[in-house]
């Protein structure tokens, strides 16, 4: 039942995908990076996603003629949204490159899964962070962007990362086998993982927006 709920889940997500990346790419977003980033996020929040997408994320395509007039909930939620899909990105690379090599840290594979999805997740965040700031900030140089994506991310990086790998933690504890990335179970925990990550980033994300450290997409 379980492998079944799976499959469902898994074709829900990239079904939603493709609907998002269609309607993006006769519409593309003033931010480029949003043009990736929503698709991304279609995969593990499905119909979420598209219903967000299409209530919020159109409102910022180039070719809308309408006021975008987002309450900060909904300002916090996209820029969740854009913090999250550079997590999951990373965190799906990291999980093949573990199965195929093979590789622990301390004879584990749970520990090297979060020390190589979370350097990738960092990565690809601060990257999706830093494509969305440095063409707005050209005249002041790559590297001041830099320095903006690391302070302006950061903190819901490492809160997206704490509620996914919670969520796998329970997973290990749980499952007398684990699933592992050749199963379908594995990636509905994985879709799980994600979502709890937004969920604990949101907060995060609320607070440097507060605080004006972080700027809403």
């Amino acid at each position: 039942m379980l492998t079944i709920v799976s499959w469902l889940t898994l074709g829900i997500g990239i079904l939603s995908s493709i609907v998002i990346a269609l309607d993006v790419r006769k519409h593309p977003q003033m931010m480029k990076v949003m043009n990736v980033v929503w698709p991304i996020n279609g995969w593990f929040l499905g119909p979420i996603a598209i219903w967000t997408y299409f209530r919020w994320g159109r409102l910022k395509a180039k070719d809308n003629t309408k006021q975008s007039n987002l309450g900060l909930k909904e300002k916090v939620f996209v820029s969740t949204s854009h913090c999250s899909s550079g997590c999951s990105m990373g965190d799906a690379i990291g999980v093949p490159i573990i199965a195929l090599t093979g590789w622990t840290v301390f004879q584990s594979t749970l520990l090297a899964h979060y020390v190589l999805e979370f350097v990738l997740a960092f990565i690809f965040g601060i990257v999706f962070q830093l494509l969305a700031l440095y063409p707005m900030n050209k005249e002041k140089g790559i590297k001041h962007s830099l320095k903006a994506s690391l302070k302006a991310d950061s903190l819901s990086l490492i809160a997206f990362e704490i509620g996914m790998f919670g969520w796998m933690a329970i997973v290990h504890l749980t499952f007398n086998n684990p699933p592992i990335p050749s199963e379908p179970t594995y990636w509905l925990m994985m879709q799980i993982a994600m979502i709890l990550g937004f969920i604990t980033s949101y907060p995060a994300n609320m607070i440097l927006v507060k605080k004006g450290i972080k700027s809403t997409m």
